[in-house]
């Protein structure tokens, strides 16, 4: 695992620990210290660590002026154990949001598996976000299975087309659009 870097392409347009407004202005990254772990494997050190033991990320795009934010995962989303869902949406969503972003593309395809606790948090963010949304892009389908299982899928856009997308691929601003034209013919 930890040779799985997070998508480092788009770093010339945007770099969360260089953004004044990310929750992670200012972090120093070593390019040869690996110190997190996803169960006992080592994962490469550019991941964020956001309180979570199981679960990291990385911001890999925010736009101010269309109100989006682009965020990639690796490792397990536990609710159950860390509730990494409070974690998630107090310290990093929220703080995003201060700044008006209300459009969250979330990355899923090294997430390992999901487990669920309660939806309190999930129906927060989904009711905060108002006239934006929280997509859900390439998630494995056990992953999203027991999104469904839980019942909290109703709070993301998902599956169909956003689990084909070769978003490294675009600029951002060509996946946002892609990401936004789909959500909006789910949500007609």
């Amino acid at each position: 695992m930890h040779f799985i870097e997070p998508y480092y392409a788009w770093r010339d347009l945007y770099i969360a620990s260089e953004d004044p407004s990310s929750p992670f202005y200012g972090r120093e990254y070593s390019e040869f210290e690996f110190t997190d772990r996803v169960y006992n494997y080592l994962i490469h050190p550019q991941w964020d660590n956001f309180g979570s033991p199981t679960l990291f990320m990385k911001i890999l795009y925010v736009d101010y002026d269309q109100a989006f934010c682009i965020i990639e995962f690796i490792g397990e989303w536990n609710d159950a154990i860390e509730n990494d869902i409070m974690t998630l949406k107090r310290d990093i969503i929220e703080p995003i949001m201060e700044y008006g972003i209300n459009q969250f593309i979330l990355i899923g395809e090294n997430v390992l598996n999901f487990h669920y606790s309660d939806d309190s948090y999930y129906e927060e963010w989904f009711d905060e976000v108002e006239d934006g949304w929280i997509a859900l892009v390439n998630f494995h389908e056990h992953v999203t299975r027991e999104f469904e299982k839980a019942r909290i899928d109703h709070y993301f856009v998902m599956k169909g087309e956003l689990d084909e997308i070769d978003w490294r691929t675009y600029f951002p601003q060509q996946f946002y659009d892609k990401v936004k034209k789909y959500v909006h013919k789910r949500l007609s």
